[in-house]
């Protein structure tokens, strides 16, 4: 690994210290001694009044480039921070590995990276790239837990120069790694802002909903109405799931949604129910109605082995018709990504509630958090379909030969016929619940209370584990 080209477009350099400071409490600052030229600086300070461990590359000297010394930095921060049990925040603006240092500078940023991974799962790791970061430094925020990109983010292995020479590509820096390229087709980013001082708000936020779990105790939560006027008369429209989420979390309690414009089907959002800190994993039909696809199925995944690393509850929204059919999906390897879902969630232990809003087949059935994988409870509302698949689609199975023998003029009254024959004899949401697969049918308007309690209710555990880019 080498150091790439800082790109043309990169911003011009910024006091590291001016960075850190508008992400802590004000006058909470605190720099911590290191050398004057290392390429990179250390602080401790406050978010919400809780103690963070900071870093910063400083592009100030040598493009923010990492050697021995400024690698040191960087590795005394994240162990102190660990040794204090509090979260750490990278502020990454650098070129990669300083030339001149040789292999010394590759050592260093491979001590970086060990040890950001000894302190996966064990502590909060946010990073935010306001500039570009390049080669090693590239690889630093990926191991983390959360990435926040600036405007002038240019997150690559190698820059535009030296793909061009190697490669023949001409292409920019913002193509190349840019927060538009991060945020929706790679998915390395779980927030893209248009402003540094956005960026670092964002941080600030994630991390004081990381550091304070439960803000005060929690209090009785009334039924809300407009729970009930969410889904579309009609079963087969799609909806928007933010609607949900949005009236689960908190009224006026912070909230970071991550990877939004990534794995649009799949919506993935830390913040408060009942004054406690949670993730709210959910379909979202208004896209790909809400199947859960190769993409998604990562993203998810990921999320719930963050939350489960972290000591994130998990609240889970289940709107989904299945997998996603078809080749480009079996291509793209939705059987091993979809896996990693399956995984995530029976390997997770901290406690994890299912609300089945309208409907859930198949895999996805068991994919969403089920009881089969250990959550803690699942509730349905009323109207919720559940089942191996869609009765009308398993009786044009089971079937085939029986309607294609009919007239066309009665095929359509003899598929409900067969549709309703089929769901009284598998049972459907009445079966999964005398089978307690699901707990207990809900009033729409009691979901906020019973996931609340569900929550509340259960042991508070926490998995023991890294958090592993997926």
């Amino acid at each position: 690994m080498s150091a790439a080209d800082v790109p043309d477009c990169a911003p011009a350099p910024v006091d590291p210290v001016h960075r850190m400071g508008l992400l802590v409490d004000d006058r909470s600052l605190r720099l911590m001694p290191g050398p004057v030229d290392a390429g990179a600086v250390s602080a401790t300070g406050r978010i919400d009044g809780r103690p963070v461990g900071l870093f910063a590359c400083d592009p100030r000297r040598g493009g923010g480039a990492l050697g021995e010394a400024g690698s040191q930095v960087i590795v005394g921060t994240i162990e102190a921070a660990v040794r204090r049990h509090v979260p750490v925040v990278g502020i990454w603006h650098s070129g990669g590995a300083r030339l001149q240092d040789g292999t010394a500078s590759l050592h260093g940023i491979g001590r970086v990276f060990r040890t950001i991974v000894e302190a996966s799962g064990r502590i909060p790791q946010v990073s935010v790239v306001l500039g570009p970061a390049a080669g090693g430094a590239a690889y630093g925020p990926a191991l983390t837990d959360f990435v926040i990109s600036g405007p002038a983010s240019r997150i690559f292995v190698t820059g535009p120069e030296i793909v061009r020479r190697v490669t023949g590509e001409a292409v920019d820096a913002a193509v190349l790694g840019g927060p538009e390229q991060h945020a929706t087709t790679s998915g390395l980013t779980h927030v893209a802002e248009p402003s540094d001082a956005a960026a670092l708000g964002v941080a600030r936020a994630l991390v004081g909903l990381l550091s304070v779990r439960q803000v005060a105790a929690p209090s009785p939560v009334c039924s809300d109405l407009r729970f009930r006027a969410v889904l579309p008369t009609s079963p087969r429209r799609a909806y928007d799931i933010h609607r949900i989420v949005d009236l689960l979390l908190d009224e006026e309690s912070p909230r970071v949604e991550l990877q939004r414009r990534w794995g649009r089907n799949v919506v993935t959002v830390v913040g408060r129910i009942g004054g406690r800190t949670v993730g709210v994993l959910a379909n979202n039909p208004l896209h790909l109605a809400g199947c859960l696809d190769s993409t998604g199925s990562e993203k998810a995944a990921r999320f719930v082995r963050t939350c489960d690393a972290l000591g994130l509850p998990l609240a889970v929204l289940a709107d989904v018709p299945g997998y996603l059919p078809g080749r480009r999906q079996e291509a793209e390897g939705i059987v091993r990504r979809g896996a990693k879902l399956l995984h995530a969630f029976a390997e997770s232990v901290v406690p994890r509630v299912t609300v089945i809003v309208r409907k859930a087949y198949g895999g996805a059935f068991v994919a969403m958090n089920s009881r089969a994988l250990g959550a803690t409870a699942v509730f349905a509302w009323p109207a919720a379909e559940v089942g191996v698949m869609h009765p009308r689609s398993a009786v044009a199975i089971l079937h085939r030969r029986l309607l294609g023998a009919l007239p066309t003029e009665r095929h359509a009254a003899a598929l409900e016929e067969l549709a309703a024959a089929y769901e009284r004899g598998a049972g459907g949401l009445s079966g999964a619940v005398a089978r307690k697969h699901v707990d207990q049918v809900i009033d729409p308007a009691d979901t906020k209370r019973f996931v609340t309690e569900a929550l509340a209710s259960a042991v508070g555990l926490r998995g023991v584990h890294s958090n592993i880019p997926l």
